[in-house]
């Protein structure tokens, strides 16, 4: 007896509806140098979270630099976000993990952007940025990626072991095992490991600026983003030692019992860390080292011997950084040098020079607005796109003004027009709108070109050290020459130091 044609149709439809899974599956597996992955179809691009990048740094590996991941054999589902590192709201230290966000995996060659998020060197993660927004309607492979945090990042042990040699700088580490990773794997999702731009913000802005100065990340990216922070975060030894020495000091033990940092509970370290970092020193504690192993000079130095290497460069701040810290710290919106030495530590009292200076024409409100931005980030701002102009690297630099409430252009508050999601309700102001638009479309052009010049906006000049001219972002963008930038030629190239 011959099968009905409702039982033909139906086993038709199932034939189908088998092959077009089987395609769907096999478009979302690719395989890397580690093995194969299986991403997830979301929103019309294909996604691949979770995958591991590097070694788990965990047991005997903790404080350890960077180690390359072993090979699987199983094709490893990739559909979900791996944990967070350590940090005071949870997470694990089995956290070196990325995620990469493709219009297709092919052989396109699209330009990369692999995202460094920011946080204080101490929270945060890759998913806490929707890497859609670059990828969905614009054609760029978008990696975010976890990294080690606080203690577990930028602890330095060099002293204590040589096994730990540039433990103080395992976060700055994790970021380049993380590019070396995209170098030699993102062919396979459409990426072109030709084109690719770092870019963070914050204290993703810091790390991806010692990711520039460190010998051992050249070749690996072509241009680089840096938004509200630069090369500040690069501390000298003694004060990384002063930082060691507050934690073990909370700990109850001394540079001898160091080693036992390696067994102790993830909780315990997190506790002394909370400790050490309180309040507003938690804004600047943690950071890289100029440790003579991973970053091997002073960034300005390195810069100047001619040793950064060959990216173009778009950098800036915003104009009020320092108001989004005074609401969230009101001891800083009249600081006393008891309050500016638990943020800049001993540079306090050059910083409290300038805010007395600034207070006889200010009110103490702006006065200390002004001050603690130019210190955090205004001085270094300007600094490195002179440093990174002499050194021969094309400069793009912005300054943001857009405000809509009492904090101004605070810290952070260019991240949404960066990022710009075209159904965000915040963005449905028709002023806010466009200058988002605008926005990302130049940060777009950035990443697929090097030059963020777009219609829309003023014709957008590269940075000069005589001229200076600066894209300011506001419902009017506009281009200014700068006559003249904030520096304290007595403030040094970090911003904060103990002298021990």
């Amino acid at each position: 007896m011959y099968p009905s044609f409702k039982t033909k149709l139906a086993i038709a439809l199932s034939i189908a509806f088998l092959c077009c899974s089987y395609f769907a599956n096999a478009q979302n597996v690719v395989k890397t140098i580690k093995g194969y992955i299986r991403g997830v179809s979301e929103g019309g691009i294909t996604v691949f979270k979770g995958v591991p990048y590097a070694a788990p740094p965990i047991g005997q590996l903790r404080f350890k630099a960077t180690q390359p991941h072993q090979a699987w054999r199983d094709t490893l589902a990739a559909t979900e976000f791996g944990s967070n590192a350590t940090q005071a709201s949870g997470g694990a230290e089995d956290c070196l993990t990325l995620n990469v966000y493709t219009p297709k995996a092919d052989n396109a060659k699209r330009p990369v952007m692999v995202w460094v998020h920011g946080g204080s060197m101490t929270s945060g993660s890759g998913k806490g940025q929707n890497g859609h927004v670059f990828s969905n309607d614009d054609g760029i492979v978008t990696v975010t990626i976890n990294y080690r945090l606080g203690i577990f990042g930028f602890t330095y042990l060099d002293d204590v072991n040589k096994a730990y040699a540039g433990s103080g700088n395992n976060g700055v580490l994790d970021c380049i095992m993380a590019l070396r990773w995209v170098k030699e794997n993102i062919a396979v999702f459409g990426g072109d490991p030709n084109r690719v731009t770092i870019m963070g913000e914050s204290a993703g802005a810091k790390l991806v600026s010692a990711v520039l100065v460190a010998p051992s990340s050249k070749g690996l990216y072509q241009q680089y983003i840096a938004e509200s922070g630069s090369v500040q975060c690069v501390r000298d030894i003694n004060t990384a030692k002063a930082e060691r020495d507050r934690i073990l000091q909370q700990l109850h033990l001394s540079k001898n019992d160091a080693a036992r940092l390696l067994t102790m509970s993830a909780d315990s370290l997190m506790k002394a860390q909370a400790a050490v970092s309180a309040g507003v020193t938690g804004l600047l504690f943690w950071g890289p080292v100029n440790d003579g192993v991973v970053i091997t000079n002073d960034p300005y130095k390195y810069a100047a011997n001619k040793k950064l290497p060959a990216v173009k460069a778009l950098i800036g701040t915003n104009a009020t950084e320092a108001t989004l810290f005074m609401d969230r710290y009101p001891a800083l919106k009249a600081p006393d040098t008891t309050v500016l030495r638990a943020l800049f530590a001993d540079l306090a009292p050059m910083v409290h020079n300038t805010l007395l200076k600034n207070r006889e024409t200010l009110q103490p409100y702006d006065a200390a607005a002004k001050t603690i931005t130019e210190y955090m980030y205004t001085i270094h701002n300007y600094r490195w796109a002179k440093a990174m102009v002499n050194a021969g690297i094309p400069t793009y630099v912005y300054r943001f003004d857009y405000s809509d409430d009492a904090l101004g252009a605070a810290h952070a508050r260019e991240m949404p027009f960066v990022w710009f999601d075209p159904t965000s309700k915040a963005m449905e102001n028709a002023e806010k709108r466009l200058l988002a638009i605008n926005m990302h479309k130049a940060w777009v052009s950035f990443i697929k070109t090097g030059n963020p010049n777009v219609a829309g906006l003023p014709q957008w000049p590269l940075y000069k050290t005589t001229i200076k001219p600066v894209m300011v972002f506001n419902t009017t963008s506009r281009i200014t020459n700068l006559k003249t930038v904030f520096d304290d030629p007595h403030f040094p190239s970090t911003v904060m130091v103990f002298k021990q």
